[in-house]
């Protein structure tokens, strides 16, 4: 019998890093096109700035429907067959928005890909193959990918694009979904059993509870909005990089160094809170932060380095919160119920995204794109205002009293 050392053993290590590269590479291949679709659409039969935006956004919208269902199901037919069929479904809405000649059938294939929603089974595999004590560091490994995808796919993503083109990125989602395959079945290994674990994963009877919970519902809002603020934000932002003179093919140029540097400059804040017990001021003042960047964005049409200010201030507070969020999520609700707040804090960041789309598009097609920014400011104060009244939990664990 494998000998326990301190942290995981070598079973949990394989499991989280296996079930982290699944999660991360088809979180890559949903994102992979952000930076460069509303260039891409502007050349498709019947594109418009709202079809582009539901394009970009609806496989928020399958995805939040699905992930909870698809998490429940796994609890009576097994935790692989849903993830190999999510996987599939992945890979299936990938060819076809590869093959699509319109904007209807790109539409059609991102639908799919969402509708592969197997962030709540990974989970649960997760939790299946993992002790008690050491779960919340694995989930915390596989959890952190989103932000890594999203950072990888912002710079190669037009790199990528440069070379094969928009239809080529959806080619790669598909093969990304295929090895995922591949490592869950050669790699991960099969739990003895599973169980439902009330800190990993959706419980139907705790759903009462976490929506009666105002601190959690604010967080909800926060995530919601975050990533309304960011699919809305990439309908616009490389068109009006192109109208400034930067080529399409060196948007990655610019996406580079204020993302790296965007995640350094977050780092001072995020001890702050950590450390100096600053939490809520360093949240409050990366929700204001958010919002006036978009009003940097909209002062600075026509010149490059304006927008990459801009983009600086934006991914400081962006990554400053999206690390932030789950973090609150998780110390706010009690482990009984940790899995159910996820799982609705998840529903309500793949929402945000969809409407950022719908919302984005409809207010660049009626107002132009200067007004996105001026509409994704407001929606920053919104969510500054509910955010005032958020209690800060006390560090041993639980809900604090604010």
């Amino acid at each position: 019998m494998k000998k326990e050392t301190e942290g995981l053993t070598q079973t949990e290590r394989r499991a989280t890093l296996g079930l982290a590269a699944i999660y991360g590479s088809r979180m890559l291949g949903l994102f992979l096109i952000l930076p460069v679709f509303a260039l891409y659409a502007e050349q498709l039969p019947s594109a418009t700035p709202v079809l582009t935006g539901i394009a970009i956004g609806i496989y928020g919208l399958t995805q939040a429907a699905l992930q909870i269902p698809f998490g429940l199901m796994s609890d009576r037919i097994g935790r692989k067959p849903v993830i190999v069929a999510g996987l599939i479904l992945f890979a299936i809405g990938s060819v076809v928005a590869a093959t699509a000649d319109d904007i209807w059938m790109i539409i059609a294939g991102r639908a799919i890909q969402g509708s592969g929603a197997i962030a709540a089974a990974v989970m649960a595999l997760l939790a299946d193959l993992t002790r008690d004590e050491y779960r919340t560091r694995a989930m915390a490994t596989v959890g952190v990918t989103i932000g890594f995808s999203f950072s990888v796919a912002l710079i190669v993503g037009p790199l990528f694009n440069a070379w094969i083109g928009v239809p080529g990125l959806f080619w790669m989602t598909a093969l990304l979904a295929l090895v995922a395959i591949v490592i869950l079945l050669a790699v991960i290994p099969t739990p003895r059993r599973s169980s439902i674990h009330g800190e990993a994963e959706p419980v139907p009877g705790m759903f009462g509870k976490v929506l009666r919970d105002p601190q959690l519902l604010r967080l909800d809002l926060g995530i919601f909005c975050l990533h309304m603020i960011l699919t809305a934000l990439f309908l616009a932002v490389p068109l009006e990089l192109v109208k400034a003179g930067l080529a399409e093919n060196h948007h990655a140029w610019l996406y580079l160094p204020v993302m790296l540097g965007g995640m350094g400059l977050m780092v001072p804040f995020v001890i702050k809170a950590e450390k100096g017990g600053k939490m809520k001021e360093v949240f409050l003042g990366g929700i204001g932060l958010l919002g006036l960047a978009q009003i940097g964005l909209y002062a600075a049409q026509g010149s490059i380095w304006g927008i990459g200010a801009a983009l600086l201030a934006f991914f400081t507070a962006f990554n400053l919160l999206e690390a932030t969020l789950p973090s609150l999520v998780s110390k706010m609700a009690p482990g009984a119920i940790r899995g159910t707040a996820m799982g609705v804090y998840s529903t309500s960041q793949f929402t945000g995204a969809f409407m950022g789309g719908l919302a984005g598009g409809w207010v660049h097609q009626n107002y132009g794109t200067a007004m996105v920014f001026i509409t994704s400011a407001i929606i920053a104060l919104i969510w500054l205002l509910a955010a005032q009244g958020m209690v800060v939990p006390v560090k041993a664990g639980g809900s604090g009293a604010g």
